[in-house]
């Protein structure tokens, strides 16, 4: 029997289409890593440098973010490509992903509202997290898409981070913007724990293999 676009994979047979998708995944995956890669290291020492607390956790977010792509990559290379039981473990392995940040970052962010501390300036971080902004959407979306043609929640969360980025990206820029024109420092810590709740609602999605129709 032929694998249509929105089969579990796992038959012996995938369509071309299917095939496709798959490659395509694989080189949204690579591009996310490298992407990531930067952006966590750009996002962490200006985060250090400025004392922003939701800098360095945007930072690590996206380093997270380049080991779930890593996984995917993984998923969808060699003899994985059609085994569910890899399906199955790749989900899990990027679900986790979204649980490692929040606990740090919420305790960090409690304790720099607790003691005022307040963060300096970062236009080298308004920069990095206006560039997610922009980018982070479309990669997610594309994403998304592919999923749902392959059946695939491990990509789906993948893609579902990429959107996180995006969403976290705005909270932290706001973050950022407010401490350095109007002096609302405590902007930063508060777009540290939107980031720490959020990662925990997707990740309990991610697990559950949520939001894709055919990842059953």
């Amino acid at each position: 029997m032929t694998v249509t676009e929105s089969s579990v994979p796992g038959a012996a047979t995938p369509s071309d289409a299917w095939l496709r998708a798959a490659r395509s995944t694989r080189f949204l995956s690579w591009t996310s890593l490298v992407w990531m890669g930067m952006e966590g290291a750009v996002g962490v020492i200006a985060g250090v440098l400025a004392g922003s607390i939701a800098l360095v956790a945007f930072g690590l977010d996206s380093a997270i973010e380049g080991f779930a792509s890593l996984v995917i990559v993984w998923r969808f290379t060699g003899r994985r490509l059609l085994s569910e039981d890899a399906e199955s473990r790749a989900q899990k392995l990027v679900a986790i992903q979204f649980f490692l940040l929040a606990p740090y970052v919420a305790a960090e962010a409690l304790h720099r509202l607790v003691t005022a501390d307040q963060p300096d300036t970062s236009w080298l971080g308004i920069a990095l997290v206006t560039t997610s902004l922009i980018g982070m959407p479309a990669l997610g979306i594309a994403k998304h898409r592919l999923a749902d043609r392959l059946g695939s929640a491990a990509t789906r969360g993948e893609g579902t981070q990429n959107l996180l980025c995006a969403y976290l990206a705005a909270a932290v820029l706001v973050g950022l913007l407010g401490n350095a024109l109007f002096g609302l420092w405590w902007l930063d810590p508060l777009a540290a724990l939107v980031v720490a709740g959020v990662a925990v609602r997707e990740g309990i999605e991610s697990w559950r293999g949520e939001g894709c129709p055919d990842c059953c």
